[in-house]
């Protein structure tokens, strides 16, 4: 049995969580844009209607906006905030006359949202609490020829050098060991899970994220990331890594993250393209 829960999800507030997801889009822009062209590729027709479960704070929703320039889009999210922050979004990048919100918890039940031809989950359905009946509501809702696209986290987020200059090389992989063993982010080869809800998988594709992003945004991010993970892992790192965390989280410091300038943002991210078979009569 897969544990799919997202722990620092839901061990952080919302607040943070969404600083997060903020963070990691700023770091990672050029990425989302990536996929978005790849699952362009896997739509048959110019859609209408495209659909972000667990919208978050939009980064995803304005990055389906961009890509399907003549589709209406639905955000679909448990949070009444972080839909009024994807509609700000929305706005400020001019898709907002395209934009619907719709505030419905997924785990409860699927939303009254009409047909969809594209819908895309990313960083979400780990976290739902019965992941195949959700992938069977989506499959309902899709027309003949939809695409489901589903993206995940396959590996933390690396900023640190091997060797920081202090403590024991290896902190860093010395944490996500750690992150790993606590099944954080922890999701299965959704393959076999989109085939029992009746998708044909088209592909699958991992995908880096990484290189040189603006430095400030990737202190940013790194500060934010490493300090969740040291809030997370305060009674299970030893003595010296824990210190060796504080030293590159102070605000002030020779050995500070914000004094530092050879941090990267280093990762991969698995995409699987699913198709709803065309058999049926488009709604």
């Amino acid at each position: 049995m897969h544990q799919h829960h997202s722990h620092h999800h839901h061990a952080a507030g919302e607040g943070d969580h969404a600083a997060l997801l903020d963070l990691d889009a700023e770091a990672l822009g050029p990425f989302l844009d990536e996929v978005t062209a790849w699952v362009a590729t896997h739509v048959p027709a110019e859609p209408r209607t495209v659909a972000d479960v667990g919208a978050g704070t939009g980064t995803g929703t304005l990055a389906l906006a961009r890509r399907f320039g003549a589709a209406d889009i639905v955000a679909i999210d448990r949070s009444a905030p972080m839909l009024a922050r994807v509609r700000a979004a929305a706005s400020g990048a001019g898709a907002g006359g395209r934009l619907r919100t719709v505030h419905a918890d997924l785990d409860e039940a699927w939303p009254e949202v009409g047909a969809l031809d594209v819908v895309w989950a990313a960083l979400f359905l780990h976290e739902a609490a019965d992941p195949d009946r959700l992938l069977r509501d989506v499959h309902a809702a899709l027309n003949p020829g939809g695409v489901l696209a589903v993206v995940e986290m396959d590996s933390f987020p690396r900023f640190l050098p091997d060797d920081i200059g202090f403590g024991r090389p290896g902190l860093e992989s010395r944490c996500h060991a750690i992150l790993e063993r606590e099944n954080w982010n922890a999701h299965p080869d959704w393959r076999e899970h989109l085939d029992r809800a009746g998708f044909d998988v088209a592909e699958v594709r991992v995908f880096p994220t990484g290189g040189h992003p603006a430095p400030d945004a990737t202190r940013r991010y790194a500060r934010h990331w490493l300090g969740r993970t040291r809030d997370f892992l305060a009674d299970k790192l030893a003595a010296d890594d824990l210190e060796a965390l504080d030293r590159l989280l102070a605000e002030e410091g020779p050995d500070s993250l914000v004094r530092r300038d050879d941090l990267t943002v280093r990762g991969t991210r698995t995409a699987w393209a699913a198709r709803k078979s065309q058999r049926a009569r488009r709604n």
